[in-house]
């Protein structure tokens, strides 16, 4: 099995939202469809996780709520917008290297659904996951 499998399995599941609803919702309607599915087909998810800030050991009067983690270890950004920028894609890489979690989710609900993936490698890179960098073999048993 493909070691990136679950982000073709959380893809379905965001088409599956996106044909249901269409485009035009709130971002927090896109969230209540996707946590529904992922439970729905053993996913444990977490919606709006609290992420606090720290300064050093200091506890600061900010924070933050990633939209939802799922499996303790997928950070899953919505956004339902005309279109995604480095903005968004930098809040997703800060939640990353805040939490440590390993792998992150960029979904846009617009008019044609879009994702991107990434993994972050144990020295704090994150990397783009591209279905180019997939070896052919893995593709094979995608299908």
């Amino acid at each position: 099995m493909n070691q990136y499998q679950f982000f073709y399995d959380i893809s379905g599941l965001a088409m599956k939202v996106h044909n249901k609803f269409g485009y035009g919702l709130l971002e927090s309607a896109y969230e209540a469809g996707m946590e529904y599915l992922l439970k729905q087909n053993g996913y444990k998810v977490e919606r709006q996780v609290y992420l606090p800030m720290y300064w050093d050991d200091v506890k600061l009067e900010q924070s933050y709520r990633m939209d939802l983690v799922v499996n303790d270890n997928i950070i899953l950004e919505l956004k339902a917008m005309a279109h995604v920028d480095s903005d968004h894609r930098r809040q997703l890489w800060n939640y990353m290297n805040l939490t440590h979690l390993p792998y992150g989710m960029l979904i846009n609900f617009s008019n044609s659904l879009y994702s991107e993936w990434y993994h972050r490698k144990d020295n704090g890179n994150i990397d783009k996951i591209n279905l180019e960098s997939l070896k052919r073999e893995d593709l094979d048993n995608l299908r």
